[in-house]
């Protein structure tokens, strides 16, 4: 059986051209969420929590572990379910969608900002080590504290990064001095955090809905 194939309900287009950030030279990065039928689980060998393919730059999830992912607001998890790219999409496809909000809560803070700052240390390191970082991963660490602090701010996330985009394709291109970069990193922590008191979102996800709701998914696979 081809999980993939079969059982996709939900398909789209992540990454650069998701952000609005796409060159001549990006990649098509694929990644879905597809619903494995509830009788594989009755067996030893449950079904994979994830594949890659079939084609490349494609990357899946079982819904069950998107789902708990997504919990923990994990960017590239939330990030999915935002993308203005949807290729492939079924009735449970859309009502995966239906359930974003549930999906969104206070946690973006911890987890957004962790992301960030590993990334951060890992181009410092480099810079130490080699002279120069990842400049492709300076661009998109910049980029998820603006997007974590329009979500912060306004309780909806918007992925694409409109006027920004020349900006951050400068840091990419490593046009942009050290400095600079860190100067516009510190004053983005500085909004991301100033942020978090008046926010929207709901200190805890909607754990709950987002349950009943891939137990139906279950009940409707038999």
């Amino acid at each position: 059986m081809n999980l993939v194939a079969e059982h996709t309900l939900l398909s789209v287009v992540a990454g650069s051209r998701a952000f609005g950030l796409a060159t001549a030279t990006s990649d098509h990065d694929r990644r879905g969420v597809y619903a494995a039928p509830a009788p594989l689980f009755w067996r030893f060998d449950k079904p994979p929590t994830h594949l890659e393919g079939p084609e490349e730059e494609r990357f899946s999830w079982e819904v069950e572990r998107f789902c708990g992912l997504a919990l923990t607001a994990n960017p590239n998890i939330l990030e999915v379910l935002h993308s203005p790219l949807v290729e492939v999409i079924t009735p449970l496809g859309e009502e995966l969608l239906g359930l974003r909000d549930a999906f969104l809560s206070r946690k973006v803070h911890q987890t957004y900002l962790g992301y960030v700052r590993a990334q951060l240390n890992r181009a410092e390191n480099a810079i130490a080590r080699d002279g120069t970082p990842t400049w492709k991963h300076v661009m998109h660490l910049l980029r998820l504290l603006d997007a974590g602090t329009g979500l912060l701010a306004t309780g909806a996330l918007t992925i694409d990064v409109g006027a920004e985009r020349e900006r951050l394709l400068a840091v990419r291109r490593g046009e942009v001095p050290w400095d600079e970069v860190r100067a516009w990193h510190d004053a983005a922590v500085v909004r991301f955090e100033k942020a978090l008191p008046g926010s929207p979102l709901p200190a805890e996800p909607d754990k709950g809905r987002v349950e009943d709701w891939l137990v139906s998914v279950r009940r409707r696979s038999l």
